[in-house]
């Protein structure tokens, strides 16, 4: 296999992230969402979940404000609405009330849920690492809520969530099941 050498690599030489769309509030009560196309899984023991958020980000004002965020993972069908969020501020706008959405009251957060994702995720924040115009920020899930249609069993079903990835500057949802993990043993 040849390899080329990348004088300069960016994020376009990396490969997608899962889109989620990070639920706040602010002091008044106003909800608000961002957009985030960098997030993952950054311990199962504890379940901790990371997302890179700009340093200057309103909603990051927000999160810090409270100590906690939702991570939503919206379906392919909500991919306006994401886009949407990650192109308008919340300092001036309801994202909510301008897509129709509806925050859904949290359980063990103070920060609202996105009732039409069939995936939120309840983070308190558990680390913080500072690493330039983005910081990543780790939040320990205290609470999830799963839409009953999406699960087998205990498990999500990853056909019927659609999840949408960012991929530099593009969208992508889920193509097939390849393999389940160890199946070369």
């Amino acid at each position: 296999m040849a390899k080329r050498q990348i004088a300069n690599p960016t994020v376009r030489h990396f490969y997608p992230w899962p889109l989620v769309l990070v639920s706040c509030i602010s002091q008044d009560g106003k909800p608000n969402i961002i957009t985030i196309g960098a997030s993952s899984v950054c311990c199962s023991q504890p379940l901790i979940i990371g997302i890179a958020i700009g340093v200057h980000q309103y909603s990051y004002e927000l999160i810090k404000a409270t100590g906690d965020f939702g991570v939503n993972i919206p379906h392919v069908e909500q991919l306006r609405g994401a886009d949407y969020c990650g192109c308008v501020s919340g300092r001036n706008t309801n994202k909510f009330e301008d897509l129709g959405w509806a925050p859904q009251p949290a359980t063990e957060i103070t920060s609202p849920l996105i009732q039409e994702c069939p995936v939120s995720l309840e983070c308190r924040i558990a680390e913080v690492a500072h690493l330039g115009n983005h910081d990543w920020v780790m939040g320990e899930v205290v609470a999830a809520s799963i839409d009953e249609s999406i699960l087998v069993g205990d498990r999500i079903d990853p056909v019927k969530t659609a999840p949408v990835f960012s991929f530099y500057g593009e969208y992508w949802s889920v193509g097939e099941r390849l393999e389940g993990w160890n199946f070369a043993r």
